[in-house]
């Protein structure tokens, strides 16, 4: 069905073409069922990654503040083995951070073979937050989405499976979360005023993320855009799409494993062999 929208570079994205409120007809109940049939299918093919070890997984999650990326991850924890994944928050770069290349903090998080990494904003940022607010030349940034495709390229030529999300949320929906964190005790931790001052630069951050989700999709290595208006619509996009990413790798995986199996019994067969004899 692909419940998130595949962008695949060929032509400019406008994010008011996609509808955040998006349910493709479908009730919350119906999307649930439906999301916790792919949570199995998933968690097998998560396991799989593991034992296998031959590829590794980086989800890449963002959108602006209130999207859900929390949210998202949380799904995603409660679906595969937490042996296997990591979850990898990028915040504002430290000094030692800033004295390197931007991608420098950024590889050094990428998932090793048979492990599944999920970045809450990533090197994104650096063509996002530093291009609406100046605070590098705009000579430097521009030059970041050539680094960024150079960047993506080589971590999928070295076996990495590379999902890309934006969770996409209107504006009044923004503004509905940020009054309900307010009101809600246990999520009082999370106000900001940074939020409401980021909300204000809507349209330039609009602007920014339209230019990277053009510049940076790719039909090999494309953004999915997952409306977000409704949180059990945005993680059944997501799931379905993770899957639909692991799953040409089941049969290989198995023939894989099927052979290491083989191996290890006649290891062990030889073993007794030798202890019999004895």
């Amino acid at each position: 069905m692909n419940y998130a929208h595949r962008i695949d570079g060929k032509k400019r994205v406008h994010l008011k073409e996609y509808d955040p409120e998006e349910r493709r007809g479908l009730t919350k109940e119906e999307a649930q069922e439906k999301t916790a049939e792919l949570a199995r299918e998933l968690n097998e093919l998560d396991d799989l990654l593991f034992a296998a070890g031959q590829q590794s997984m980086l989800i890449i999650l963002q959108g602006r503040d209130t999207s859900g990326k929390d949210g998202a991850i949380r799904h995603l924890l409660n679906i595969v083995n937490v042996q296997s994944c990591r979850v990898v928050p990028f915040k504002v770069p430290t000094p030692i951070e800033l004295a390197h290349d931007f991608l420098w903090r950024i590889h050094a998080e990428t998932p090793p073979r048979g492990a599944m990494h999920i970045f809450n904003r990533s090197h994104y940022e650096d063509v996002l937050v530093v291009r609406v607010h100046n605070l590098v030349p705009e000579a430097v940034w521009r030059k970041r989405y050539d680094h960024i495709n150079a960047f993506e390229r080589l971590l999928v030529d070295s076996g990495t499976i590379l999902l890309k999300f934006y969770l996409h949320i209107s504006k009044e929906e923004q503004e509905k979360r940020l009054l309900e964190r307010e009101k809600e005790t246990e999520k009082a931790w999370k106000l900001s005023v940074g939020d409401w001052k980021e909300r204000e630069l809507w349209d330039r951050y609009t602007e920014a993320y339209e230019e990277a989700l053009t510049r940076c999709s790719s039909p090999e290595i494309p953004w999915h855009i997952a409306p977000a208006n409704n949180k059990w619509f945005r993680d059944l996009a997501i799931t379905e799409q993770v899957v639909e990413a692991l799953r040409p790798y089941r049969k290989p995986w198995m023939e894989h494993l099927s052979k290491i199996g083989e191996t290890a019994k006649r290891e062990l067969m030889e073993y007794r062999a030798q202890r019999t004899g004895a």
